[in-house]
């Protein structure tokens, strides 16, 4: 299974996933720019990392990896998602939403495409989320 993923993420990483790859970094640099924007970029790193190598990643909320609140699965991470989303992350939903119809155009790109898709579906509330391995 780990010699599949490892090709597959070759794959993706060649044919699209650098771009948003990079994508998510200058997102990142961007909410660096401003003291408040420091946690939204960092965050924007980490997913950036799973943008370059999706296969055999995937997020989850924090609330149930340390079985507890924290700032960001509460009310404030809530209010961070949604500005999150009006300034940067709508941005980047466009860029996989768009990425992921052109590989849903082949047979062969359907995976790469729900890869996509599942990181679409990440710029809509990052905050709260970790990245962890499936395995």
């Amino acid at each position: 299974m780990g010699l599949f993923r490892f090709i597959f993420n070759v794959l993706w990483f060649v044919l699209g996933g650098f771009v948003m790859g990079l994508a998510w970094w200058l997102a990142g640099l961007i909410c660096f720019i401003s003291i408040i924007g420091i946690p939204f970029g960092r965050s924007c790193f980490v997913i950036g990392q799973m943008a370059f190598w999706p296969f055999g990643k995937e997020s989850i909320n924090r609330r149930y990896i340390n079985r507890a609140e924290d700032i960001g699965t509460g009310a404030l991470g809530s209010i961070g998602n949604i500005i999150w989303f009006i300034f940067i992350g709508i941005w980047l939903a466009i860029g996989h939403l768009f990425h992921a119809l052109i590989c849903f155009i082949t047979i062969i790109g359907i995976p790469f495409g729900l890869q996509h898709i599942k990181l679409a579906a990440l710029t809509v509330a990052p905050i709260g989320q970790t990245i962890v391995s499936k395995a």
